[in-house]
Parts: structure tokens; sequence; C-alpha cells
């Protein structure tokens, strides 16, 4: 990344995708250059870093994300996370992750089996990942939340290692909305590069438009952190 004027960190449509414009908007507020990448095709147009929005994906009748990890851009979005690209997953591209085998587990539906949508209190549990190190070790944020299928699941062994390792990157605070295993919000695979999570950190990067963080109405920006995180690394690599 060094001499590199602008970061350009690509964002993926896929049909159904409802997030993509937002996650945009949340990397040129953090100052970097945001490319749309589309499903359909094999180039990542040599972006530094890669998002997957929100919202829903083609195929998410089956199991949410199970089909769209079979779409040509994953190919590539694969290869690059295993060779260091910095990856984040949110919300039903936190199940692409999980179904593309960048991250273990799955994704279910709620345990209260109905749509769920609220600011939700996150602590950061990992701030040395490529997507939090704007963060403070055990910072609580808030960030909006809203899902159907946001429970993740994972055997105890799976889980067990995620603990172990550090890999659980935010853990859910004060309630557990979903029926995540151990309260889990967001994880990391082991060399930091790919984060995923439920919560969704783009609805809250402006001033004006975040969530109540308690002492600003509506002034809220916990979700600015993700985007500037990567852009530091991108800047010192």
């Amino acid at each position: 990344m060094s001499g590199i004027a602008q970061a350009r960190i690509g964002v993926i449509t896929f049909p159904g995708t409802l997030d993509d414009r937002d996650a945009a908007r949340a990397v040129r507020l953090a100052g970097a250059e945001a490319v749309s990448l589309w499903h359909g095709e094999a180039d990542l147009k040599n972006v530094d870093a890669v998002v997957l929005p929100g919202g829903f994906s083609y195929g998410d009748y089956l199991r949410a994300g199970a089909i769209s990890r079979f779409a040509p851009v994953m190919e590539k979005v694969v290869d690059a996370a295993n060779g260091g690209l910095p990856v984040l997953g949110i919300c039903n591209g936190f199940q692409v992750l999980t179904e593309a085998h960048l991250l273990p587990g799955s994704m279910i539906k709620n345990d209260h089996r109905s749509f769920i949508c609220r600011e939700q209190t996150l602590v950061v549990e990992n701030n040395e990942t490529a997507w939090t190190r704007s963060y403070a070790k055990n910072q609580e944020i808030i960030i909006p939340l809203k899902n159907q299928d946001g429970q993740y699941v994972a055997d105890e062994h799976t889980v067990d290692e995620l603990e172990g390792e550090g890999r659980v990157a935010f853990r859910y605070q004060g309630w557990n909305p979903n029926g995540s295993r151990r309260n889990i919000a967001g994880i990391t695979n082991e060399r930091g590069n790919v984060v995923g999570l439920m919560p969704h950190p783009e609805h809250a990067v402006e001033v004006g438009f975040g969530v109540d963080n308690g002492t600003n109405v509506r002034g809220g920006i916990d979700g600015l952190g993700f985007f500037t995180s990567v852009l530091a690394g991108l800047v010192n690599a």
C-alpha cells in the first residue's frame, strides 16, 4: 500500500443486497475510494480490501449465503483472502463468508424466529484485526442490528478454539438478540484479515444519522472505526 495515494475498497453487490450503497458511503467517509464489484464477474479490480455488505443474496431461501458463495467473484475473494487481503462480511456478508469456509461455523434463524432491528451494544474483544485496530480492547460500541438469520452456531470444539485463540472479535453486551453461541457477534480468521459480524457498522458512520451513544442523540459514529482501521493498516503496510 505504500505510495498509493488513496486506498481502493471493493463493495460486492449480489442480487438482493440492500446495504451496498451504505457500505460504499462508509468507505468514502473513511477516506478511501469505493469500488463496485458485481457478483457475476470474476474480477476484484485490483482493490486493496473487500466488503461483503448486508441485506440478502440469491439462494438465501435454501440457507443464507449457501448459493452466493459460488458466485464468480467469490472464487477471487477466497483466493485473495487466503493471500492476506482484508475482507469484511456484514450480516449476509458474514453468512457468505461462513458458507465459503473463510470463517468457521454457520448462521441460522434467530432463536425467537423473528426479524429483529435494534441498536445493539457490542464489546470489542479483539482489536488486533485488520478491521478493529481503531478500537480499544474491551471498548463498548453501539451498532445497529437487523436480521432474521443472525444466530451464530458452531460445535463446542470450534467455539472453544475461537475463544482460546482470541478469534472472537465482538460479543453482544447486555442482551443476546438472536441466541448466538456464547454471545458471539463477530469472529475473525487466524490471520486477522477476515472479519465477519451480524451488526451493521456502515449504519453508524455519520453524525446525525448514527445511533444514540447515550450523550449525543443520533450522533453515534461507532461504526466508522471498522473502515478507518483497514485504511490505517493499508497505509502502514
